[in-house]
C-alpha cells in the first residue's frame, strides 16, 4: 500500500503515475530554479565525496554567522529546517506546547513523538487567519515551548513584530522556548520588518528556523539552519540526532549560495510582482482568497480541483488536512508569470466544466 503523504511537492508519485514532470504549485519553492554557483559548488565539492562532512560545518557555520549579523556559534545547521524542528523537540522534551492552527505539521508530528499535550490557537477565517492578541493569552504557565511560523504556512499571514516581540516577552515570563519558523520570510517584500533576529542576545529562550529550501531552489539538497544564543539548547540538539546530518555537497551549496545577492533580488522582485497579479486571477474565478503576504496564496473553492489539474499535469496543495481548515482550501505557490497564466488558464477551465 503507498504511504499517504502530508506534504507537496511530490513530483515522483506524479511520474509514476502519469509519466513525465509536473509543473508543480505544491511546493513553495523558488520558480527560478538553482542558482548557477550554488549548482557549480555542488559539482565541485564532488572531489571531496570519499571524506566525511565536517559534523560541526564550521565553513558554512561562519558564512551563515556573516550573513545573518549572528554570532556563529550561535548557529546550528541539519538536514533542511525539519530536521531542526525534531532536534530542538527532542533536545527540549517539552511536556506542553502551543502552536497555531493552521500551521506547518511537523511542528505536531515532532511534538507527538514525545508524548507532548499540544494546545492549538485557532486562527479565524474572519480574521483573514491573522495572528491576534489572543495568543499571548493562550500562552500560559505549564507552556514549555511555542511554534510560531513567519509568515505562517499555509495562511502566508506575516505576524506584525510588536505582536511577536509581546510573545517573546510572554514566553520569557513563563520560561517558554519560543521557536520562530522564519523559512518564508525572505520572501516578504520587506524582511527586516518582520524577522527577530536582531533580538537573539536578549533573549535565549529565542530559536529561529530558517532553510535554503525555498529561497534557493534547494529541496533535493536538504539544508537549514537555527539561530539561537543558549549555546546549551544548541549543544542539546547537536547531540539529538546523528553527527554527519550536513553532505559535504550540502554544506558547499549553502556556502555558495549566500553569495547570491543578486539572484535573491530577483526572486523577491518576481514574487512582489506577480503575487497580486495571481491573486487577482483567482479572486476574479470567485475564489476566496487570503491576502498572503509570501511567496504561495492560500484559497477557497467548493470545486473540487485536484484531480482535474492533476490530469492537467499540474500540481496543487489540497490544505484540506491542516488543523483548523476543512475540505475547499487550497495552497498554490507564486511562480513566473507563463507558469501563473497556465495555471489559471487550467483553472478557468475547470470552473466551466463544473458550471451548471
Amino acid at each position: 500500500m503507498e504511504q499517504k503523504l502530508t506534504h507537496g511537492g511530490d513530483w515522483a508519485g506524479f511520474a509514476a503515475q502519469y509519466g513525465g514532470t509536473p509543473l508543480d504549485f505544491s511546493a513553495n519553492i523558488s520558480p527560478l530554479g538553482l542558482p548557477e554557483g550554488v549548482r557549480a559548488a555542488v559539482i565541485g565539492s564532488l572531489a571531496q565525496a570519499d571524506s566525511y562532512p565536517d559534523p560541526l560545518c564550521r565553513a558554512l557555520g561562519q558564512a551563515i554567522g556573516g550573513a545573518e549579523g549572528a554570532d556563529p556559534d550561535w548557529c546550528l545547521c541539519g538536514s533542511g529546517a525539519a530536521d531542526l524542528i525534531y532536534r530542538a523537540v527532542l533536545a527540549k522534551r517539552p511536556a506542553r506546547a502551543l502552536v497555531t492552527a493552521p500551521a506547518f505539521s511537523e511542528y505536531e508530528a515532532a511534538l507527538d513523538l514525545v508524548r507532548c499535550k499540544t494546545d492549538r490557537f485557532l486562527l479565524r477565517e474572519a480574521e483573514d487567519f491573522g495572528l491576534n492578541e489572543g495568543f499571548l493569552e493562550a500562552v500560559g504557565p505549564e507552556t514549555d515551548m511555542v511554534f510560531l511560523c513567519q509568515p505562517n504556512n499555509p495562511t502566508g499571514r506575516a505576524v506584525p513584530r510588536p505582536l511577536l516581540v509581546r510573545a517573546l516577552e510572554r514566553c520569557r515570563a513563563v520560561n517558554a522556548l519560543l521557536v520562530v519558523d522564519e523559512c518564508f520570510c525572505d520572501f516578504l517584500d520587506d524582511p527586516g520588518a518582520f524577522t527577530v533576529k536582531g533580538l537573539l542576545g536578549k533573549y535565549p529562550n529565542l530559536l529561529i528556523l530558517k532553510a535554503f529550501t525555498k529561497l534557493y531552489a534547494m529541496a533535493g539538497l536538504r539544508l537549514g539552519y537555527c539561530l539561537c544564543s543558549d549555546r546549551a539548547l544548541l549543544d542539546a540538539m547537536r547531540g539529538a540526532g546523528q553527527p554527519w546530518a550536513v553532505s559535504g555537497p550540502a554544506q558547499a551549496a549553502g556556502i555558495a549560495a549566500l553569495r547570491e545577492t543578486e539572484y535573491v533580488q530577483a526572486v523577491r522582485a518576481l514574487i512582489r510582482t506577480e503575487r497580486p497579479r495571481l491573486a487577482g486571477e483567482l479572486a476574479r474565478l470567485g475564489f476566496r482568497v487570503i491576502p498572503g503576504e509570501a511567496n504561495y496564496l492560500l484559497f477557497h473553492t467548493k470545486t473540487p480541483l485536484i484531480q482535474p489539474l492533476r490530469e492537467r499535469g499540474i500540481l496543487l496543495r489540497d490544505c484540506g488536512n491542516y488543523h483548523g481548515l476543512e475540505s475547499g482550501w487550497y495552497r498554490t505557490a507564486v511562480r513566473t508569470a507563463e507558469e501563473n497564466r497556465r495555471l489559471i488558464a487550467a483553472l478557468e477551465e475547470i470552473c466551466k466544466e463544473g458550471a451548471p
